[in-house]
């Protein structure tokens, strides 16, 4: 990718406070020539309900990790949506990212027997469509921002997919992404205060953006307001378990029996090893497993912002009590729909580049239905609407 494409994603306003990434004014256009991409694992809500989040999760992920290992960067906008990721990309990088999208869903199919639901489509068809994807980024951490998306550009893209009218080609039978970073190996992340709590918001069709942008500021205030600020991941809840359910998972990027083996073996090796530093708290070489899990807590994608706000809290009774109040107030007013879905842990999908470096990412969802289960309740509140007009 040539030196226009990490300008502008350099560029774009990053901001500071998570209040205000509904206010879509600080959001900067795509440049024309780029593309959206956007992934979903179809029947995801089944897959879940028989136990198969941490592959669900494994294959949204894998999106992303496969774009940065294919381009060498991750100066790109990106999002992780529990059961799909989206992506943006300049135009150069299209037809590579259209491979790259293509080879994921082959390793879905063949690796988990999950079917992943791929396609692109240039900035200019959404525009064109009446929308926009308009991006900005939240500064997670110093060495981390996340991407934010907004101008419905997004959704539009989304809705187009499952509707069956975006697609890619097939990828060759041996075409497997290169999914180095990616893991799974923390084991579901008990909740602190009572419940873990994912959160969907998305405007009406008629909600002004300074109506919904004043409701993203409210939910992120009283989060803010909650114990430990609602953050689902901690120091204390962050213990490694020897084996971790999830390595098997994680062997499935070998091709074969033969590679598949290797890496289950060498994972188990590495596990252990894991295990050994994070209980014994004592640094390994340049590593200091105690820093390692600060630097987690503060890269990790709880909340985000992606034509719609998502949050996964850590929270009790009457925070929950409070955020339902403000959404439903919301709904009433015509601002919002929303879904919500309860759960007493969460889910940590890690895209480490490097265990030298604090800009290793990680992506949270809610350990039983998340995001996934949020959305049923949203559809229907969607569905409701319609049915009234």
């Amino acid at each position: 990718m040539d030196a226009s494409t990490s300008d502008f994603y350099d560029r774009i306003p990053t901001l500071d406070r998570f209040e205000d990434v509904g206010d879509i004014g600080r959001y900067v256009s795509l440049p024309p020539g780029w593309h959206v991409g956007v992934a979903d694992v179809e029947n995801s809500t089944r897959a879940i309900a028989a136990g198969r989040y941490k592959a669900v999760n494994m294959v949204g992920a894998s999106v992303i990790a496969g774009m940065m290992n294919r381009l060498k960067t991750r100066r790109f906008p990106f999002a992780f949506g529990g059961d799909g990721a989206s992506i943006a990309v300049p135009p150069e990088a299209a037809e590579v990212a259209a491979d790259t999208m293509a080879e994921v869903r082959r390793y879905a199919q063949d690796a988990l027997d999950l079917t992943l639901r791929v396609g692109m489509v240039p900035v200019e068809d959404i525009r064109a469509a009446g929308h926009d994807v308009r991006v900005a980024r939240f500064g997670a951490s110093p060495d981390m921002s996340f991407a934010l998306f907004g101008g419905h550009g997004l959704h539009w893209a989304e809705t187009e997919l499952k509707a069956g009218r975006l697609d890619i080609p097939e990828a060759a039978p041996d075409a497997w992404p290169d999914l180095t970073g990616l893991s799974c190996r923390w084991e579901p992340i008990r909740a602190r205060n009572g419940r873990i709590l994912s959160l969907i918001a998305v405007p009406m069709p008629e909600a002004s953006d300074t109506d919904f942008a004043q409701l993203v500021a409210r939910i992120s205030e009283i989060a803010n307001a909650a114990p430990d600020r609602a953050v689902p991941v901690s120091a204390d809840n962050m213990e490694p378990v020897f084996p971790p359910s999830g390595i098997s998972i994680e062997a499935h990027k070998g091709r074969n029996p033969v590679s598949y083996a290797a890496n289950y073996a060498g994972l188990v090796v590495m596990s252990a090893l894991a295990w050994i530093i994070f209980r014994s708290h004592r640094r390994f070489g340049k590593f200091d497993p105690d820093h390692y899990k600060d630097m987690s807590i503060l890269n990790s994608d709880f909340r985000k912002f992606d034509d719609g706000l998502r949050m996964t809290l850590d929270c009790d009774a009457s925070v929950e009590a409070a955020l339902r109040g403000v959404l439903e107030e919301a709904r009433e007013a015509g601002t919002a729909n929303y879904g919500i879905h309860v759960q007493d842990a969460a889910l940590m999908t890690c895209l480490v580049p490097s265990l030298m470096s604090d800009d290793h990412m990680h992506f949270i969802d809610g350990a039983s239905g998340g995001y996934a289960q949020a959305a049923v309740m949203l559809k229907e509140q969607v569905a409701g609407l319609a049915r009234a007009a």
